[in-house]
């Protein structure tokens, strides 16, 4: 891959600080801190500029924060980011080095990528499974142990080193990635996309090299498919050597299977030949939100936004007797959409 560079002086413009506020600003724009900023925006705009043209942004410390995420409330760190200046840096930088990371992406790496997230996956597994059957006899589902902590900060350096040849764009992709005592936080904005560019070289040895014919990865959880079980077998050995190279481990909890023995959980569905279903787990969080909201006088934006975005998952799945019983008796889902677009059409009068 060219290397590329003139890239500060694009970073550094004062229309890309400008939209890169605005899309930080995405969905915080109520907080106190993010409503001063865009009231006098001329100003941070110029504030960002000198601090980035004379190079003495240092980040500000991190937000900790423990979570329990997902239905098994497995226990992460996430790390915050302050608003002003380092997540409009953040933004600064990644909309110029955001077509530098997705050139090289393989075509199946689905999160946190535009137009690339989970129904795109979905969507891919579904066909696979239906269109070729051979070639989807086995599954053999892996993930990374620890991924984001265990990223390592000089490796991470020298990939960029290989694609960005502008010596001042480097320099602020260290600061940000020393920023952190170890890895990559998980909070940063950077980090989803320095996370996937970290795995780019992996994607490519798996399809390339190892010639899997069909691989998807959503972050650090993959799932591969071949005919035969042995090369998978082998396909996964090779695989926990080539991450050694990159200073990471498998988990130990991976999977071979049989297709038609048992559906392929991934990406929070559950996928057979030819129908698709959600996660238990998911189905029961979706079932008992309809009940809250039914219950409720009144419905609240978080409620209502969140019930839309689980609606969406159903449609992507064969959910027709699940959402008769236990959506459709509780929710209107057009007045949740009412309710959103209220709360959007009030906030920008008030703007």
């Amino acid at each position: 891959m060219k290397r590329v560079g003139n890239i500060y002086e694009k970073i550094t413009k004062k229309e890309n600080i400008r939209q890169a506020i605005l899309k930080a600003s995405k969905g915080k724009k109520k907080r106190k801190s993010v409503i001063k900023i865009l009231n006098d925006m001329n100003f941070y705009v110029n504030e960002i500029y000198d601090m980035l043209i004379n190079k003495n942004y240092k980040p500000s410390p991190y937000v900790k924060m423990l979570i329990h995420d997902g239905v098994r409330k497995k226990e992460r760190i996430i790390y915050k980011p302050q608003f002003y200046p380092d997540q409009i840096i953040h933004w600064a930088l990644m909309q110029q080095i955001q077509p530098i990371i997705e050139k090289g992406l393989y075509d199946y790496t689905c999160a946190s990528i535009p137009e690339r997230g989970i129904h795109y996956g979905a969507k891919y597994i579904k066909k696979i499974l239906v269109r070729d059957r051979k070639n989807t006899k086995y599954a053999l589902k892996l993930d990374v142990k620890k991924f984001y902590p265990s990223i390592d900060k000089e490796i991470m350096k020298r990939k960029f080193l290989r694609v960005i040849k502008d010596r001042d764009t480097l320099d602020l992709i260290d600061k940000i990635i020393d920023s952190s005592e170890t890895g990559l936080p998980i909070g940063n904005y950077t980090s989803q996309w320095f996370a996937n560019f970290y795995l780019q070289n992996l994607d490519h040895y798996i399809k390339e090299e190892l010639k899997v014919p069909y691989y998807l990865r959503y972050m650090d959880d993959m799932v591969l498919f071949h005919r035969n079980k042995k090369e998978l077998r082998k396909i996964k050995e090779k695989i926990e050597e080539y991450l050694k190279k990159e200073k990471l481990r498998l988990k130990e909890n991976w999977q071979l299977f049989k297709v038609d023995s048992r559906p392929v959980d991934f990406i929070g569905y559950r996928f057979y030949r030819g129908y698709t279903t959600l996660r238990r787990g998911n189905f029961l969080r979706i079932k008992r939100r309809a009940k809250r909201i039914y219950k409720r006088k009144k419905v609240t934006l978080t409620d209502a936004s969140a019930m839309i975005s689980y609606y969406g998952w159903l449609k992507h799945c064969n959910s027709y007797g699940f959402t008769q019983k236990y959506i459709k008796p509780y929710i209107n889902i057009n007045e949740l959409k009412g309710v959103v677009s209220y709360a959007n059409r009030k906030f920008k009068k008030a703007k």
